[in-house]
């Protein structure tokens, strides 16, 4: 099934224009996202090809199916709670049955999980995308024995350095397990011209190895030092590394230009909709409604610009969050949706629609 399947048959009830349009915080060059709600063809709802969701291909027309859009909106989702309070020049239809789906019927005490609480996941988000671009990765991780090193009195150095103090190289040295302690190894140096020894090296290689190598002792032979793998921290380095290349890969290469160009080094478009959803959800809480035209779109929109720095608008966020914190504690809004009411008219709006009724 297809969004033209759903216009053709015709199967919508509610059609609008979403996003930034809708919220005021669109820019000339902004994409034009549409969102609505439709009914199954009665056959296949009570069949068993149930179509919870219609999407096109770039994800920016989204149709959700009467039961599915309920189920959402009973959790207040925000995508979905919003289109029941889409601004009037953003409504491109709608079925005279959909009018009495209102917000009034689904705003609950849950706003402040779904609203606020992603809101803060984004706060969280935004750090870690300053972090990354504040911390980048080298194009090559660090090797095993970047994270090795030789105890030296009450301290340590690290096994390179200590190395090439020694004039040696590690392929020089063996390494055997000390009973006991973890990740701390006994050092042993064949000075010989030919490798005698047999010693096998720090590592096998030491671009892909993941750990430090053993070697076979000869009985007698003794201790030159002690060395000390951090393990940890190299798992953590590695970690780091992978996310740090992994995001490089998958990042929206044109807002990170922006994120680049503002030099303020956070993601304007995700900070945005951070204050839009905590003033949003504040609203919820305050006056019991849903305000998807924003009031504020020039303060938005300077946040967009990046024209505030980065620790500022974090710090005047969590002041946010703590204001919706007390708005919601204070708050007469029911905890939860009166699931009966709303399944009640699901039941009949449904049966309308399939009969041919209008309200």
């Amino acid at each position: 099934m297809t969004i033209d399947d759903l216009r053709r048959q015709p199967l919508i009830l509610f059609e609008a224009v979403s996003g930034s349009r809708a919220y005021g915080t669109n820019l000339a060059h902004s994409d034009t996202d549409l969102k609505g709600v439709f009914v199954l063809p009665e056959p296949q709802f009570l069949g068993l090809d149930y179509v919870p969701q219609v999407a096109n291909a770039s994800n920016d027309e989204v149709f959700y199916e009467l039961r599915r859009f309920v189920e959402l909106a009973l959790k207040n989702n925000p995508n979905v709670l919003e289109l029941l309070a889409s601004p009037a020049d953003c409504v491109v239809q709608q079925h005279p049955l959909f009018a009495a789906f209102r917000p009034e019927l689904f705003l609950s005490k849950l706003c402040r999980q779904t609203f606020a609480d992603y809101a803060v996941a984004q706060i969280k988000k935004a750090k870690g995308l300053n972090k990354k671009i504040n911390n980048p990765e080298p194009p090559a991780r660090k090797s095993v024995l970047d994270f090795c090193y030789i105890t030296q009195g009450a301290g340590s150095v690290p096994a390179t350095q200590w190395l090439a103090r020694q004039g040696l190289t590690a392929a020089h040295c063996g390494l055997a397990n000390v009973p006991h302690l973890t990740d701390l190894y006994a050092l042993f140096v064949d000075r010989s011209a030919d490798g005698q020894l047999g010693y096998r090296g720090l590592v096998r290689d030491p671009e892909t190895s993941q750990d430090v190598q053993l070697s076979a002792v000869p009985k007698g032979e003794e201790p030159v030092a002690y060395l000390s793998f951090n393990r940890n921290g190299y798992s953590t380095s590695c970690r780091v590394f992978r996310e740090y290349w992994d995001w490089v890969a998958k990042r929206n290469a044109e807002r990170y230009q922006n994120t680049v160009q503002h030099g303020k080094n956070y993601d304007a478009k995700n900070m945005l909709h951070v204050f839009r959803l905590l003033q949003m959800a504040e609203e919820v809480a305050t006056h019991g409604e849903l305000r998807v035209r924003r009031p504020n779109p020039d303060f938005l929109l300077q946040i967009r610009r990046g024209e505030f720095e980065y620790e500022a608008l974090v710090a005047q966020a969590e002041e946010l969050v703590a204001r919706v914190d007390a708005a919601f504690g204070a708050s007469h809004l029911p905890d939860e949706p009166d699931r009966g009411a709303v399944e009640a008219l699901l039941v009949e709006t449904r049966r309308a629609f399939y009969t041919g009724l209008t309200a």
